[in-house]
């Protein structure tokens, strides 16, 4: 192996099979014994926390739908082994019949920093509530009166609903897990 530099590939999967991609390229590099070639293989994703019928429940999203970042030397065979892996549609940025383009040094680091930032930030709830929807209250003194969103205070995570009480307009502050969507 004459050129041992390593550099940072991006390969086009079928969408949602990003992690199954992933496992099958390391799989298949240590099956033929090319870990050498390979560093890293990649699949950016954040912590979402999703709100279903009062329950959190904490999911792992892809951040880059669609493709898996891989950190190699694309000498030899590997770049048609990796192609001929099942879920693979092949390299980002390459010409018909050509190589495989490299990603540039600023796009390399500013995906890193955001896969950095997406692991320590682990709090970010999808918030699964629109303003002028109506929802029905499920907790507290209010339960059971049905609601419209006036305003969503992302910070707090609550909402602020108005509710009919006695025929009148009553704004009530409530957080996510207080409230259901009326389907």
């Amino acid at each position: 192996m004459t050129d041992s530099v390593k550099k940072w590939y991006v390969v086009r999967a079928i969408g949602g099979q990003e992690n199954k991609v992933k496992t099958y390229i390391e799989n298949e590099i240590a099956r033929l014994g090319m870990t050498d070639y390979v560093d890293r293989v990649l699949v950016p994703s954040e912590k979402v926390i999703q709100v279903r019928n009062g329950k959190k429940i904490n999911k792992e999203r892809v951040y880059f739908p669609g493709y898996v970042m891989i950190e190699a030397n694309l000498s030899g065979e590997l770049p048609h082994i990796i192609k001929s892996i099942p879920g693979v549609i092949g390299f980002l940025g390459e010409v018909k019949g050509g190589d495989p383009v490299p990603m540039r040094k600023s796009e390399i680091n500013r995906m890193l920093g955001k896969v950095d930032e997406l692991s320590v930030q682990n709090d970010n709830v999808a918030i699964p509530f629109i303003v002028g929807e109506t929802v029905k209250v499920i907790d507290g003194p209010f339960n059971g009166f049905d609601g419209t969103i006036e305003k969503i205070n992302e910070e707090k995570r609550k909402l602020e609903v108005m509710v009919k009480i006695f025929g009148r307009k009553t704004p009530l502050e409530l957080s996510y897990m207080q409230v259901e969507k009326i389907s």
